[in-house]
């Protein structure tokens, strides 16, 4: 994916958060106005001549249907008889993540896909439109690859967030830096202080890669990228579980 795509996607799933936040606080004219600003957006993306698109036909497809169900819903917002028709936690299932397919393989060299199984917190049913930020970082908290949001979490069970979503890692390990981390921030959104937070993160380090599954400590906010003051989230036995599967030609 280019890197114009990328910033496209990026944008339209900020802008498509703006909306659905909007549509959660009630402000209905403002999620409605969001909604079909995007929408516009999407459909001209998807009408828009091969040579001319990021997108391939089949990426297309789905820009498509994604701008149709932001109508869907502005058209139900615009009568409260009809807002059950096209609900907001459809829509919320649709969100563009900025998940990234996996890079071609190097004879010789290894690449790394993530499942994200699920996240254990005490207070994980409270947690609103919950996802994680992928990112790898080198010792000084500089990205060496491009940063990843899953998309919402699929449910919310007892004390487990459950995501069971694939994260391919954009670079062959072999080619990572001495000390690098791939970190996993827990997100959320308040909506008492109406923005995303994030909750907790978790990172794995070079020498925990390796085949099957693996279970990671949850460290407090903020983010320390550079890992130097790093405080555990709580006693209690709850972790991030992945699942590891290493590809290599």
């Amino acid at each position: 994916m280019s890197e114009a795509a990328r910033s496209l996607l990026q944008r339209w799933g900020a802008s498509f958060r703006k909306g659905t936040d909007f549509d959660s606080w009630g402000q209905l004219v403002e999620a409605m106005d969001e909604y079909q600003i995007l929408a516009r957006h999407l459909q001209k993306e998807a009408q828009s001549q091969h040579n001319n698109s990021e997108f391939t036909e089949d990426q297309k497809k789905t820009i498509a249907k994604i701008a149709t169900c932001l109508e869907l819903r502005s058209a139900a917002l615009q009568s409260t008889q009809s807002q059950d028709e096209f609900k907001l936690e459809d829509l919320k299932k649709l969100e563009p993540s900025t998940l990234l397919p996996r890079l071609p393989s190097e004879p010789g060299m290894t690449l790394l896909t993530i499942n994200i199984e699920k996240i254990g917190l005490k207070d994980a049913g409270q947690c609103i439109d919950p996802y994680i930020t992928v990112s790898v970082k080198d010792l000084n908290g500089i990205d060496l690859t491009p940063v990843q949001d899953t998309p919402v979490a699929l449910r919310k069970e007892d004390t487990y967030v459950h995501f069971n979503v694939d994260i391919e890692i954009q670079k062959h390990i072999e080619k990572l830096t001495k000390g690098a981390a791939i970190f996993f921030e827990f997100k959320h959104y308040k909506p008492k202080k109406r923005f995303t937070s994030t909750k907790c993160f978790a990172f794995m380090e070079m020498d925990e890669i390796k085949p099957g599954a693996i279970v990671i400590e949850l460290y407090k906010k903020p983010t320390d990228f550079k890992r130097k003051k790093l405080q555990l989230l709580t006693k209690k036995p709850l972790y991030l579980h992945l699942y590891q599967t290493l590809h290599k030609e």
